[in-house]
């Protein structure tokens, strides 16, 4: 048994000159009358029960005022293991942000359809440790892997095209993965998963994708691959001094190195040409990726207050009946 706001039982020390002033009070009232003799009460008489429990009011309520301090101190039980079976893997997120995930084939942009489908993908994993790897030109970590989902979304939603220096765009596959690969590869999960999303093919960096696959396999981590972008020509926003100009730009995805990776760590390359798609890559990766753990933990605290707040009911109730009856005082 514990309590949450246990700085309320120093209340109960209040009780000790309650007592002390009850025990003074009953000495005052005691009544004297005298006589010339006292003989005739020299003989002993028989007390009722009722003298005996004359105090019984006063213990009541006494007793009633130290349980709902008890109320107040909020007394909690915690003291009950269980054990569950739940799913849970260990999952990097490598996202490329180069200036071409700004084409618009998928809706409102590319950046932020992976950015909210994969917000969703995080939502539907509440037992996952999952990390963030971002990269174009270069890779750095957004957020190492965390239980904390809150804070990993929070982290996701600040993900803008001007993250990495607009001087170093370009699309550095290789970088990221291995960032990526150097997250997790301590991890002492039975699985451990690299989602890479991309929507073009490796000009920067100098590590090479396949390589960093063959740096995953040997930590024995699966790797995901997602190519975004429809096929042939997509729509890409070009700013000028009379407003937003769309112009169609060639969609260039190096769909072989994305299949050798994944074939490499024993993942699998899926195609995203629009935000359905997209979605259902996602749910087709949470349904493979399904690892039973069993876990031992504490249940959750219940709250005791309310069996004591019943039993200060009944303590008030039981006073105030014998109070007002069998120990009623006639002015």
């Amino acid at each position: 048994m514990i309590f949450a706001n246990s700085v309320y039982l120093y209340l109960l020390l209040l009780l000790i000159p309650l007592i002390g002033w009850y025990i003074w009070k009953m000495r005052k009232n005691h009544a004297s009358i005298q006589f010339s003799s006292s003989q005739a009460f020299d003989a002993p008489g028989t007390a009722t029960l009722k003298v005996y429990l004359r105090h019984l009011p006063f213990a009541l309520r006494t007793l009633a005022i130290a349980c709902l301090i008890i109320v107040l101190a909020r007394p909690q039980s915690t003291d009950s293991w269980q054990s569950s079976t739940t799913e849970g893997i260990d999952i990097m997120l490598a996202m490329d942000i180069s200036a071409s995930m700004l084409t618009e084939d998928l809706k409102p942009n590319r950046l932020e359809a992976a950015k909210n489908v994969a917000a969703s993908f995080i939502n539907g994993r509440p037992n996952d440790n999952i990390g963030l790897v971002i990269f174009a030109g270069e890779s750095f970590t957004q957020c190492p892997l965390t239980i904390d989902h809150a804070i990993l979304l929070n982290l996701f939603n600040d993900i803008n095209r001007g993250m990495i220096n607009m001087l170093t765009d370009g699309t550095a596959i290789g970088l990221g993965v291995a960032n990526a690969v150097s997250r997790i590869k301590d991890s002492q999960a039975k699985s451990k998963v690299i989602i890479l999303l991309t929507d073009g093919s490796n000009n920067r960096g100098e590590i090479a994708p396949v390589t960093a696959a063959e740096i995953a396999k040997t930590f024995g981590i699966r790797i995901y691959t997602v190519g975004v972008g429809k096929k042939g020509e997509a729509p890409y926003p070009f700013p000028t001094a009379n407003g937003v100009v769309y112009r169609n730009v060639p969609v260039d995805i190096d769909e072989n190195t994305l299949q050798q990776i994944a074939i490499t760590t024993g993942g699998q390359y899926f195609r995203a040409t629009d935000n359905t798609s997209l979605r259902e890559i996602y749910a087709e990766i949470d349904r493979m990726e399904k690892t039973k753990i069993n876990m031992q933990e504490y249940s959750k605290k219940q709250e005791e207050y309310k069996y004591v707040a019943l039993v200060v009911f009944g303590l008030l109730l039981l006073e105030m009946l014998l109070r007002y009856t069998l120990f009623r005082k006639i002015p």
